[in-house]
């Protein structure tokens, strides 16, 4: 499934009483390809990754270096990056690994 995500960062700020606020900052607009968790082989291959719900593959952008330390927000859902390898060694394709965040 092709979709159109948006890869964050999350900024701490402070007003001017000293009261920290924390913030989304967009560093990139993908069109991404998207597979949730099913039963298939891949998956279950993938047993290291038990906590992964959802796989994203896209275009390597060369200005932008995607770390487990950003966030993905896809269709109004929001997952934490747990591991981004490049496909194929090539420098071209980048697969992310991610979990989704409930609300709390």
């Amino acid at each position: 499934m092709s979709v159109m995500i948006e890869i964050v960062s999350l900024t701490m700020t402070k007003d001017a009483e000293g009261f920290a606020s924390s913030a989304d900052t967009v560093v990139a607009r993908i069109q991404a390809y998207k597979e949730d968790r099913h039963g298939t082989n891949k998956w279950a291959n993938m047993a290291a990754f038990t906590s992964a719900t959802a796989l994203f593959r896209f275009r390597k952008s060369p200005n932008l270096e995607v770390t487990p330390s950003l966030y993905i927000v896809c269709a109004g859902a929001r997952y934490r990056i747990l591991s981004v390898e490049d496909v194929r060694g090539r420098g071209m394709y980048l697969e992310i690994l991610a979990d989704k965040m409930e609300p709390r």
